[in-house]
């Protein structure tokens, strides 16, 4: 297999946001959704508005989440909206909580865990999607990049009990009482991202990571860890396997010493593993090519 191409600037800036979406060669059509983490009430290293909103801009997007499945200032539409207000994202764009009016199933043809998945029901109203994901660590996933953006980030409430319980249930409330072996919950989460790149198209998504403020926890939390290393600078693909893994390599091969903590948080919860079952489920290609810009 051809490997895919991975286009990467150090600089993060809003111009090279721009620069980096159009080295893709790929232009989203109809209505565009941007599925970002909003981040959750606490936390400040999600993606800055001001950083985000040209290219936002330039795609005419809207700004896409769906709530959270646990206890926090998102777990609910009004709350979620606060948040969403708090934040920033209001100022630069519309927003979309896409499963505000409830959730829809989609199919997971050969899933390893999933046969079906549950995405928030304003999905169906959008043409092409622009996955804008901060890369970083996370408590459960080990990382968070294109692929989790993609399988937790476009599940409703309902779907991130799903894919965490590895599809034993839907209940958010009953989450924590049916978690499975980790690299169950790892693989549920790379079918759930085939469900999405199925429904959607694979040619109407494309890929953008930030990596930076490089904590070893998620958006999602809270009070996250401050960052230990330096950022690392702005990646994109047509390719989300190949991207995550471009990543992740990325952070394993830096200079820096504060990475420890960063690789100790992905590789103890096997974070690669969701990598390796996208790439087996044909979501795309772990062999890639640098491509500077």
């Amino acid at each position: 297999m051809e490997k895919s191409k991975v286009f990467f600037t150090k600089e993060i800036t809003s111009e090279n946001l721009i620069k980096i979406y159009e080295a893709l060669g790929e232009e989203l059509k109809g209505k565009v959704a941007v599925k970002l983490s909003t981040g959750e009430a606490g936390g400040h290293y999600f993606l800055n508005p001001n950083l985000i909103k040209d290219l936002i801009h330039k795609v005419n997007g809207t700004i896409v989440e769906c709530n959270t499945a646990y206890s926090g200032k998102r777990n609910t539409t009004k709350d979620h909206w606060e948040t969403i207000k708090d934040h920033g994202f209001l100022d630069i764009a519309k927003v979309d909580i896409m499963d505000e009016e409830g959730d829809m199933p989609i199919p997971v043809e050969n899933g390893v865990h999933l046969k079906e998945n549950y995405v928030g029901e304003h999905l169906k109203n959008y043409d092409s999607m622009l996955v804008l994901s901060h890369f970083k660590g996370h408590a459960m996933g080990g990382f968070g990049g294109a692929l989790k953006n993609i399988s937790i980030g476009i599940g409703s409430s309902n779907g991130k009990a799903w894919i965490h319980t590895a599809g034993k249930t839907k209940n958010p409330a009953e989450l924590w009482d049916n978690l499975p072996e980790q690299d169950d919950f790892l693989e549920s989460m790379a079918d759930a991202c085939k469900g999405v790149i199925d429904y959607m198209g694979k040619e109407n998504m494309v890929y953008i990571n930030v990596a930076n403020n490089l904590s070893v926890d998620c958006d999602c939390d809270s009070n996250p860890h401050a960052p230990e290393m330096a950022d690392l600078g702005i990646f994109a693909s047509l390719d989300p396997v190949a991207l995550d893994q471009a990543c992740y390599d990325a952070v394993v091969n830096a200079k820096d010493e504060g990475k420890k903590a960063l690789i100790e948080r992905m590789d103890s919860r096997h974070g690669i593993h969701t990598v390796e079952a996208a790439n087996k489920l044909g979501l795309g290609n772990r062999e890639y090519e640098i491509v500077n810009i």
